[in-house]
């Protein structure tokens, strides 16, 4: 399998972004790209893909396993998932701490659920088989959450960690997200920063996100990196001792490639305040 560096930067692969990368072939640390969006038959995407496999490493993040969702796994999903990560040669590949399925209909959202000791055992079961199916590391992405459950036994971040450490998987940490459901649910994001296992994180995301007029914050990857989410990398970087790579997700108001790219490789800026 490819390799990425703790140090790497880089950018969620969108369609925008083709034909600057196709001529001019920026120097970019590695793409990760929508695992759905390249897990048909239609030729165009696997040939857009190819180009850039020839140029850039590529890891897979997917938005439909529904790792929480009570129907059973999609066996189906999971082997067009395997041939993708081998086809890319991926390091590993993630998708997020949901349920997205029920009754037949896919929901098509990243939906949340209780945190308690039941969901957990049942969630890294799971996870455990996935990761073992796919043959890679396997990083779950902790939500942008907008409702809390008065069922709820833990934190998010304590039931985060009991999954990880009974599924042996992976975290997909998404900074930007805990900013968000912090603000929204009035909890300490650094305590949630300090709880994490950083020898467990394969990839941190970075991204924008939309205030409300009632001050509730919208995860919308439609903008730049805010200050305080700044500071939540700046310190994750310190906390983590080694470092991590580092993604920026931008999926509305796309801007150009450079200014998209500029953005991203700011993260070095906020390192060495660290």
């Amino acid at each position: 399998m490819k390799t990425i560096s703790r140090e790497a930067i880089g950018l969620g692969l969108r369609i925008p972004y083709y034909r600057h990368l196709f001529e001019a072939w920026p120097k970019v640390d590695f793409f990760e790209i929508i695992s759905e969006n390249f897990m048909g038959d239609a030729p165009l995407p696997k040939r857009n893909l190819e180009k850039v496999l020839s140029r850039y490493p590529v890891v897979l993040h997917g938005v439909s396993l529904g790792i929480a969702s009570a129907a059973p796994l999609d066996e189906a999903y999971l082997r067009r998932l395997k041939e993708l990560a081998d086809f890319t040669d991926a390091p590993y590949f993630t998708d997020h701490f949901c349920w997205t399925t029920a009754h037949d209909v896919q929901h098509h959202d990243l939906l949340p659920f209780p945190y308690t000791e039941e969901n957990a055992r049942y969630v890294a079961e799971r996870a455990a088989r996935v990761q073992d199916f796919i043959g890679r590391p396997f990083g779950l992405e902790n939500l942008s959450s907008y409702v809390a459950f008065a069922s709820s036994e833990m934190t998010e971040w304590e039931f985060n960690n009991r999954v990880l450490e009974l599924s042996g998987c992976h975290y997909m940490l998404d900074l930007n997200n805990i900013y968000v459901s912090s603000v929204n649910h009035l909890f300490d994001a650094e305590a949630y920063v300090d709880s994490i296992r950083w020898d467990r994180v394969l990839q941190c995301h970075l991204a924008g996100h939309h205030r409300n007029p009632d001050g509730t914050l919208l995860d919308t990857h439609d903008a730049p990196v805010c200050d305080a989410v700044w500071e939540l990398y700046r310190r994750a970087w310190r906390r983590s001792g080694g470092g991590f790579p580092t993604l920026l997700e931008w999926d509305e108001n796309i801007p150009p490639f450079p200014e998209a790219h500029a953005e991203a490789l700011s993260a070095r800026q906020h390192r060495s305040r660290v």
